[in-house]
């Protein structure tokens, strides 16, 4: 990287924290620190939605799957997230925002105590918490790994720099500041993504490349479903990613909640599908092409980093970095918003009853204490990652087959066809999820190896959520669950609240 680039850099950290100093000013309580308020349009909740759902992790784990897959990761990636967007349109995203204004919560899991029970509660808001410090420091490691490629940054240190930025924008202004800042982050790696669309069109011959590189890369690399990405691991990830980014994954969660109102919420995560939809097939086609301009790479994973070098000129290469950055930025300031809205209206009451009547102004300091503590630890992860199965194995295998156990509780639990299935139904399918895991990932992980080698990482994601899921309907039947308030929670988020008390409501909250 040359001076230049370093400028750029820079010139973006610097805009981040400003940002995050700017929301300071709207942050007046817990509410507008982890809700926005909700006030946050649906445009800005929806491309913060896309913002926050994949990091710079795509430059690395998922590009060296585009190299050695092809383009079967856009079928099982990209396109499962925009089906499984569509479906939570006009289930899960409107029912987020309704939660706020009947409930008035602030947290994606304040309402499990009036569906299930507070021990209920509390087992997923550990589980979930523990989980997402791991996911996150995946995150970081895979930022590092890009600087490192770049400007020979050792890990430690592009971690820190990166760790350190999120935290000072993230703990000073809240959702605000997180979606403000995705906004912004959404135009530079629109930018970065188009540059690098060009430049690798322009080394293969023009825009004509888009439709004859496939010929020319190695067979298979066309094909919907390649290797161990089969058509069945796509269903399968359709599951998971139905669960994860309708709400399951807590930070995604928050950008329905902090919609005004459910209408509002489901234009969002439409946006956020129609973005799934088609930009993945810019921000992929260097890394697809990548075979060709660089054949026989050792490190795949460092595919998008050398094509970076090679193919743009000095600046240029600071405006695309910044551009993963900003993936791996808004990702983690969200999950780390989300934790702490957790930590601060979920955990904590169960250990501090004191917290209960706390002022305002306490509870918002507690909340970006916690905030800072999350990040802290992610970033403690993001320095041990080899020990779990690396970037890729913490995102697919860890997270893709441990989100079900936590999410399927959660999600479930906001729909009338699942309204019999209480506390046993949901910490049973959370018990039994994270046990298949453990069976498949560390019992019988040789058996299933020497079967085929193939459906090892399919077998390993789809166990747990498939037993989660099925344990959580099968027990809701066994030991059906009867709670008034229960049903009158399911019932009140299944329509739209009249405009009138909406603003009722705004105006006594206020």
């Amino acid at each position: 990287m040359s001076i230049l680039d370093w400028a750029v850099l820079t010139a973006y950290f610097i805009l981040m924290i400003g940002v995050g100093i700017w929301a300071r000013s709207k942050v007046k309580n817990a509410r507008d620190f982890f809700t926005a308020g909700g006030a946050m349009p649906w445009w800005l909740s929806g491309v913060s939605h896309h913002m926050s759902g994949y990091s710079s992790a795509v430059f690395v784990g998922y590009a060296a799957i585009a190299y050695t897959a092809g383009f079967t990761i856009y079928v099982w990636w990209a396109c499962t997230i925009t089906i499984a967007m569509v479906v939570g349109a006009f289930t899960f995203a409107p029912r987020w925002a309704r939660l706020r204004q009947r409930l008035d919560v602030i947290s994606p899991l304040e309402y499990l105590t009036t569906r299930y029970n507070v021990p209920t509660q509390q087992v997923l808001a550990w589980s979930g918490g523990a989980l997402k410090v791991f996911d996150v420091g995946a995150k970081w490691t895979a930022t590092a790994l890009l600087l490192n490629v770049f400007a020979g940054v050792p890990l430690v240190w592009g971690v820190l720099l990166t760790g350190g930025v999120t935290l000072i924008y993230a703990t000073v202004g809240g959702l605000w500041a997180d979606a403000m800042t995705d906004f912004s982050q959404f135009l530079i790696q629109l930018v970065a993504g188009i540059v690098m669309f060009i430049a690798a069109a322009a080394r293969l011959g023009g825009f004509g490349s888009v439709f004859t590189i496939w010929d020319q890369l190695p067979e298979g690399h066309s094909h919907l479903f390649n290797g161990q990405y089969t058509a069945v691991f796509a269903l399968v990830y359709l599951l998971i990613n139905t669960l994860s980014y309708n709400g399951g994954t807590w930070n995604l969660a928050q950008r329905f909640i902090a919609a005004p109102n459910g209408s509002q919420a489901r234009k969002a995560a439409l946006l956020s599908a129609a973005l799934y939809l088609v930009w993945p097939l810019i921000l992929f086609f260097p890394m697809w092409a990548a075979p060709i301009l660089l054949p026989n790479l050792a490190e795949p994973q460092q595919s998008y980093a050398i094509l970076t070098e090679t193919l743009l000129p000095r600046g240029l290469i600071g405006l695309v970095l910044a551009g993963m950055f900003a993936h791996t930025m808004a990702m983690t300031s969200s999950d780390a918003n989300a934790v702490s809205a957790v930590v601060t209206r979920d955990i904590l009451p169960a250990v501090w009853k004191g917290i209960r009547t706390v002022s305002e102004k306490t509870e918002l300091r507690i909340g970006r204490i916690s905030t800072f503590v999350f990040i802290a630890l992610s970033m403690v992860i993001a320095l041990s990652a080899k020990n779990f199965g690396g970037v890729l194995g913490l995102i697919i295998l860890w997270f893709g087959a441990l989100v079900g156990p936590i999410a399927i509780p959660m999600l479930f639990g906001l729909l009338p066809a699942f309204r019999r299935s209480g506390p046993s139904a949901a910490i049973g399918s959370w018990a039994l999820g994270i046990l298949a895991f453990v069976l498949i990932k560390y019992v019988f992980a040789g058996e299933i190896k020497a079967l085929n080698p193939d459906w090892t990482t399919t077998i390993t994601v789809a166990g747990p959520v498939l037993c989660s899921m099925v344990s959580y309907v099968v027990i809701g039947l066994i030991d059906p669950w009867h709670k008034p308030a229960s049903d009158a929670l399911i019932a009140s988020i299944g329509t739209e609240m009249p405009e009138e008390e909406q603003r009722a409501l705004a105006a006594a909250r206020a």
